[in-house]
Formats: structure tokens, sequence, C-alpha cells
């Protein structure tokens, strides 16, 4: 009973291994031109799929619209795969995957399934690539070009700068390779620079002094001293300090036995000049907004800014020969209350001579409104007009002139012997009083407003004078 047992076991084993063997074998042969088990191949799922199958597939997920070429400066150009008639097909590249496949290995493929990238193989009209390379600005240079590039020293409104195109070139045959093989790749987007297209070319003698005296250059017009003209900051930029370097007739540098650049004699009294000229306000003309409602221009009178130029020349030609940084607010021989082009500010006093009107702001608010009398025209004892300021203040004084002498309790001079003062010989003010019966050349006030107006104004308080 025992071996009929035994008999039988065998016989069922062997038909199991039969089977088995017949599967395997079956399976062997199935997947010799197919996909094994597990395969996956750019995401498309391959098992059991031919070569046609596949490729089919392959083809209708991918695309691609061309390469877009980027240069160092930014600059980026696209070549589209209709231009140069591209084609791809993934058939052969999936016929060398299949041959390296083992069929008889299927069952390891069981366990270790697989996912493959795999780029098609493309096709492309050489002819037509070469053209659209050609109409690419930084490709379509040629070898002279390259050789003909220089290092050399120009001078700009920006100063004296360095034009070394010797730096930073573009190899256009590497380029053009590396385009080509984007393509084949079939890459979207390639960068000149990050490919490593770019190299230095050599430098013959002169150039080298060129780039020597560069940086005797550069290091000349590094200045960092900065001028606060009020609210504006006024830089020594190398557009003003290339103009301070000593040059002889024909304009080449001239070096001191040190074989340093020199600092041109009178350079730095000349921007000092330039300065004042520009932001010197004592007498100038000024665009004023009256209170009536329009733009006179005021000109003349003691009112202003007035630089120290002595002072400044000194300081400036020291600050930069030691390389300072620094903001630097100037030397004034007469300083206004504010500094700058706009120097009136919002506290000052207005007075409208043709509207016989005086006005008292303080930051831009109006404190005081009253008619005064002003000198008198008809006797050519008119009061100039101009910007001025209040440089005293003195209470019971007596004004005296040609057959007269005043006593008025305010007095606050603005120009000379010309001030703001009450006046008690007069009741009535404003019109055109002054016209035939005015003042010497003084405003007069009435006293209550003289005396509002004395408590609060300080001395120093820009007075604006205008008809």
């Amino acid at each position: 009973m025992r071996k009929k047992i035994v008999k039988h076991l065998m016989i069922l084993f062997s038909i199991i291994m039969v089977s088995l063997m017949g599967t395997y074998i079956g399976l062997a042969v199935y997947y010799h031109n197919a996909f094994e088990y597990g395969t996956w191949i750019n995401g498309v799922y391959c098992t059991g799929k031919s070569i046609e199958e596949v490729n089919e597939e392959l083809v209708k997920d991918f695309t691609y619209e061309g390469v877009t070429i980027r240069d160092k400066e930014g600059n980026s150009y696209t070549i589209s795969a209709q231009d140069i008639a591209y084609r791809f097909d993934f058939e052969k590249a999936l016929e060398i995957y299949l041959q390296r496949q083992n069929s008889w290995m299927w069952v390891e493929s069981l366990i270790h399934g697989e996912d493959t990238k795999l780029t098609p193989v493309v096709s492309y009209d050489k002819k037509l690539l070469e053209a659209s390379m050609d109409t690419i600005p930084f490709l379509a240079e040629k070898q002279e070009k390259t050789d003909n590039l220089n290092v050399a020293i120009i001078k700009t409104n920006q100063g004296y700068e360095l034009l070394n195109e010797r730096t930073s070139v573009l190899n256009v045959e590497k380029a053009r390779n590396i385009v080509v093989a984007a393509i084949e790749e079939s890459r979207n987007e390639v960068s000149l620079e990050d490919e490593g297209c770019y190299h230095d070319l050599e430098l013959t003698a002169q150039m080298k002094e060129t780039l020597a005296l560069w940086d005797k250059l550069d290091d000349f017009q590094q200045c960092g001293i900065v001028y606060q003209m009020g609210e504006e900051q006024v830089p020594i930029d190398a557009s003003i300090v290339c103009d301070w370097i000593e040059t002889d007739a024909a304009g080449s540098f001239l070096l001191d036995e040190n074989g340093e650049l020199q600092l041109r004699e009178g350079a730095v009294e000349d921007y000092i000049s330039r300065l004042a000229e520009e932001y010197d306000t004592v007498g100038k003309a000024r665009t004023f907004r009256a209170t009536r409602g329009e733009d006179v221009i005021v000109e003349g009178g003691i009112y202003g800014n007035q630089l120290d130029q002595q002072a400044e020349i000194t300081y400036l030609t020291d600050a930069f020969l030691a390389k300072k940084k620094e903001v630097h607010e100037p030397a004034y021989k007469q300083k206004a209350w504010v500094q700058g082009k706009e120097d009136i500010g919002t506290t000052y006093i207005e007075i409208d001579m043709k509207e016989q009107k005086m006005y008292y702001y303080v930051q831009g608010n109006l404190q005081i409104e009253t008619p005064v009398v002003t000198g008198n025209t008809s006797r050519k004892m008119g009061t100039p007009t101009g910007v001025n300021y209040v440089y005293l203040k003195q209470k019971n004084r007596i004004l005296r002139g040609p057959n007269y002498a005043s006593h008025v309790d305010f007095w606050m001079p603005v120009k000379g012997n010309i001030g703001i003062h009450d006046a008690a010989w007069r009741s009535n003010y404003g019109g055109t009083i002054y016209q035939t019966n005015g003042s010497h050349g003084c405003i007069n006030t009435p006293r209550a407003a003289m005396e509002q107006l004395y408590d609060m104004v300080e001395v120093g308080t820009p007075v604006v004078m205008f008809y």
C-alpha cells in the first residue's frame, strides 16, 4: 500500500514539474518578442507588449517644441522643432532595450520590476539647423571677429571705464555643438554659461599694460565722499573724479616718480567753485508761490547760503587723498535756515508790496495777516525786492534819516536800514497809500500786528519781499 502511495506521489510530482517547466519555457518564448513582466518605460506599462505597441504609446505621449538657448547676458533665442524638420521615434531604442532583456530570466522580473527612461532616436535636417543657428547673433560670429577683440580704457559720462572684450568670450564652435547635442537629446533649454561655453582669451603684453593702468585709474576714481546739500545728496563719483587726473596735451595720463596717477592742480578748486555756483543762494532769483495765488520771481536780497569755498577746498583735497568715505555737510560763510536750493523753507515773512499785505507763516501755517504801508514809489523810495532776513530785534528805537527822527516800539531790520516796524503816526494801512504817502523804504505795520510779530519771529527768519 505504501509503495502504491509513493508511486502516485511521484507521478503527481512529475506532472507538476513538467507543467511548471512547460509554463516557464512557454513564458520565456513569449517574452522573447515582448517585454517581460514589470517593465515600465517612460511611465508606460509594457508587459507583454510588442515594440510596435510600446512605440506607438511613447510617440503619442512625447512632445518636443524645440530648444531655447540662453547666453550669459540673459538673451534667449528659440530654435523650433518645425524649423529644422525635427522627427523622433522610440523604435530603435526599444529594440536595443529588448535585446538586452533575457527572456529565460523572466522570473526575476516578478521580484524586481523596472521603470526605465528612454530617449527617442532623433532626426532633423542638418542644413536647416545650421541656417537657424546662423540667425542667432551670438552663434553666428566668426573666429576672425574673436581674434580682433581688444582691451582698452574709454571715457564715458560715468568716468573712465575698462572695455575688456577678451574676458568671458563665447566659444562659438563649442556652443553650436552644445545646441546640436541638446536637440539630439530633445532638451528644451540650454544655458551656454552653465555648459562652460565662455572662456578668457590670451592677452598681449600691451593689453596687460592697459590692465595695469586701469587698476590705477579704478583706484583713483573710487571716491566715497557725498556732499549733503540740504535734503539733496551730491556724490563725488567717477563721473566727477575722472576730470581730476593730470594729463598731458595729448590726453595721456601723467604718472609721478612712483608710477602713480596725479591729482590735477586746480581740479578740486574748480569743482568747489561749480558746487558753490549751483548751491549758493544769496541774491539769486527764486520762484516763490505768493499767498495771492501766483508764482512770482524774487531776485536779490541778503538771505541765503554761501559756501566757504576755501574751507571746502582744503577739506575735499585731504579727504579725497585719504580715501575717506563719508557724508559731509559743507562749511558756510553764510548759512540760511534751510540748506539746498529751496532755502526759504516753510517758516517765513511774506511782504506782498503789490497787495500791501504782510503774512507770517510758521511751518506752512498762516499765523499773521495784516495790511502794511511800504516805501513811497512816487518819491523813488520804493521798498526793494529780494529775499532778506530778520537780522536784529530791538524795542524803543529812534529811526533817523534826512529831516526826520521817529520813535518806534518794535524794530526788526531785514536789509541795511530797511526794516519792519510799527508806525504810530499812521491810522490807515494797505491800499495805494504807498504810491504817494509811503514810507522811506521800511514796512510800516499796525502796532497790534507788529507786537504779535515781534514776539513770534526769531532772528534769521527769511523775509520774502516782492511786488
